[in-house]
């Protein structure tokens, strides 16, 4: 996710207004991803509406629980999107039974158990309650190598930090090309995951109020 434009994007808190706007573009931010490409079996027959119901099926669960969401819009587009799961509301979409019938339903057994375990060993290296964590986010594809990877991540660190009681923001990447990118926003890995092949990187930013106790 290299970024090399200064570009401005306006910052906007979505609602389930957007769910469909939200649903395309991480379909598109996910559908190379090498993540999803071993949970989502791509060497086989209707990976890419497996990829759609996948990501269906996290927004709607996300906006169903009135979680926040953070996007970035550029001349009315949604071109980039963090949803985000607060300590006090992290409710584990993966307990719903509701949501585990639709997984098997649209994407197969294997694939929904190839999840599950890919989502608990993540959480598994979550440092804790007290956190944020970003289960899913993106920069439409035409949009990337603009800088906009960096003002949604600094809008997601802002809007975080507001909350005294979170000690910072906790995503994962199983993508090479953007590990450095997250470090140079001040991320430190905290944690690795084999999710079939990939090496799953999980990655911890602090609050700027943590820093401060840490550093007085």
């Amino acid at each position: 996710m290299p970024e090399t434009s200064t570009a401005i994007a306006d910052i906007h808190m979505l609602d389930r207004g957007y769910s469909r706007e939200a649903r395309s573009l991480l379909y598109q931010a996910y559908r190379h991803e090498p993540t999803f490409a071993y949970l989502f079996e791509a060497e086989r027959p209707g990976y890419e509406q497996r990829v759609r119901a996948t990501v269906r099926e996290l927004v709607k669960q996300h906006f169903a629980q009135e979680l926040p969401a953070i996007g970035l819009l550029v001349n009315d587009r949604l071109i980039g999107i963090a949803l985000i799961a607060p300590p006090q509301r992290r409710l584990d979409v993966t307990e719903s039974w509701a949501w585990r019938l639709r997984m098997v339903l649209s994407t197969g057994l294997r694939c929904t158990r190839r999840y599950l375990e890919y989502h608990a060993a993540v959480a598994a290296c979550v440092p804790g309650e007290a956190v944020h964590v970003l289960p899913l986010l993106g920069i439409h594809p035409q949009f990337q190598g603009k800088h906009f990877g960096e003002q949604l991540l600094q809008a997601v660190h802002n809007w975080c930090a507001v909350d005294e009681h979170s000690r910072g923001v906790v995503l994962d990447s199983g993508n090479p090309r953007y590990l450095a990118f997250y470090q140079r926003q001040g991320y430190e890995e905290i944690g690795e995951v084999a999710v079939g092949p990939v090496r799953e990187h999980v990655f911890f930013h602090a609050n700027p109020q943590v820093l401060h106790t840490a550093t007085a």
